[in-house]
């Protein structure tokens, strides 16, 4: 993977220190132009063959030969302070959007503290990403996030599960398409119920917002046989207009 080293590109990854990413969850690198880890999520990189093009954070939980044999293969280290105000997903994923992308994919979400796991959910709909495709990989679920003005595509076998989760503060004009239990212009409260748990009808579905943001997550569907059909909306056709 060549490195990134100007403004505009596609698709950028994110790896994070948390629970040790499915091998599966690769199939979203794709043609990816820059990927930045978080402190230990070079070492979670690496095991996935990724070349790391920045890895950020404290540096408090990186193995210190991993670290060095990145230096050497050229990666750059932003080291930050233990004491800071942010945490080191959050550098990375900042690190990542100044990169321009128009996707961002996160690897490495899950796993270990809760305050992590909480925190790690709402930097996902953070507004530094509002103009950004955001997909993330938690566990074996795959998850995106549907703002205001953009339709979410679904996809995946009949019968297979979606739920769909206001993280932060109350999503109105919930819409969707396609599922078992449609929602038409719906609010939903911060982390309420009523849209866990929902069902594809067919292969194919959509889900709509007009304010607020939801994160709307796919179960399992890393786990084999990996389901290609819920994946086919994640993958960006490059451009093939002007510059």
């Amino acid at each position: 993977m060549q490195r990134a080293d100007r403004h505009g590109s596609t698709r950028a990854v994110v790896v994070l220190g948390g629970e040790a990413p499915l091998p599966a969850s690769a199939t979203l690198v794709g043609d990816a132009s820059v990927v930045v880890a978080a402190d230990s999520g070079l070492e979670h990189a690496r095991a996935l063959g990724l070349h790391v093009d920045v890895v950020v954070g404290d540096l408090d939980s990186v193995h210190p030969d991993a670290l060095a044999q990145a230096r050497v293969e050229g990666t750059l280290v932003e080291e930050h302070p233990t004491a800071k105000d942010r945490t080191d997903g959050e550098l990375a994923l900042a690190r990542a959007a100044a990169f321009g992308a128009r996707q961002v994919v996160v690897l490495g979400v899950g796993g270990g503290r809760l305050d992590h796991l909480l925190a790690n959910t709402a930097m996902l709909v953070s507004p530094q990403l509002a103009d950004t495709e955001v997909v993330a990989v938690v566990g074996a679920d795959l998850c995106r996030v549907v703002r205001p003005g953009r339709s979410l595509e679904l996809r995946g076998a009949p019968g297979s599960l979606v739920s769909l989760v206001a993280p932060v503060g109350v999503a109105g004009g919930v819409t969707t398409k396609g599922l078992r239990w449609e929602l038409c212009d719906a609010s939903l409260g911060p982390l309420a119920g009523l849209g866990v748990s929902n069902e594809l009808l067919g292969p194919a579905g959509t889900v709509a917002v007009d304010s607020g943001v939801v994160l709307v997550i796919q179960p399992d569907v890393f786990r084999p046989p990996l389901c290609q059909d819920a994946l086919a909306p994640v993958r960006l056709v490059p451009d093939t207009g002007g510059t």
